[in-house]
């Protein structure tokens, strides 16, 4: 049960729609304004949008369980759906959208936020080649929550952001990365946590 987006945006990056490391995807105002007019909408239905996405998530792309101590073994997509986990988890991921939503209007905060949160997955074994599947289920979810305001513009400002974001989240899940070698972090209060249901 797959959404037909093609051209995400969050491809591989041997493919020619993936920005390329350096560059930035470029948020302009009128996909800001279009983030925001349809935010107000989506939010009245984040908690089952959260619930919506990583049950699809799961679905499409079973080894993201992996990263999750709490899902990893657990094949009953009902059970999932009723999760008081996966609902509190799916909050978090909508709560992170909504701030980044929220900071669009200054970028260099939202910049700050995204880092942050790649620096934590990195702590919580949670690599980067997950991040852009999250923008992908999203967008599954909403387009219907929005029905005729869907748009083709729409769905590309919300494509830039999640590519954004993940670009933003790469970066600080490298600078970890990197710190973490610097440091040896072995032992250290740094060392990464057993736990890894806390992703995202």
């Amino acid at each position: 049960m797959g959404c037909a987006i093609s051209g995400l945006g969050l491809a591989p990056k041997n493919t020619p729609e993936a920005a390329s490391e350096d560059d930035a995807p470029h948020l302009t105002s009128e996909h800001i304004a279009m983030i925001k007019d349809s935010w107000k909408v989506i939010q009245e239905d984040i908690a089952k949008v959260g619930i919506i996405v990583f049950v699809r998530l799961f679905e499409t792309h079973p080894e993201c369980k992996d990263v999750f101590f709490l899902f990893r073994d657990v094949e009953d997509l009902e059970r999932l759906r009723t999760s008081k986990e996966l609902r509190a988890h799916g909050l978090r991921v909508m709560s992170f959208i909504e701030k980044s939503v929220a900071r669009l209007d200054q970028l260099e905060r939202l910049d700050s936020l995204a880092v942050e949160l790649g620096r934590s997955h990195y702590r919580y074994y949670a690599p980067p080649k997950y991040y852009g599947y999250v923008g992908t289920e999203f967008i599954c979810a909403v387009r219907p929550i929005l029905k005729e305001k869907w748009t083709p513009e729409l769905e590309k400002a919300w494509k830039t952001l999640f590519q954004y974001v993940t670009w933003l989240m790469r970066q600080g899940y490298n600078e970890e990365e990197e710190e973490a070698k610097r440091n040896n972090t072995v032992g250290s209060s740094r060392e990464r946590p057993d736990k890894r249901n806390t992703a995202l």
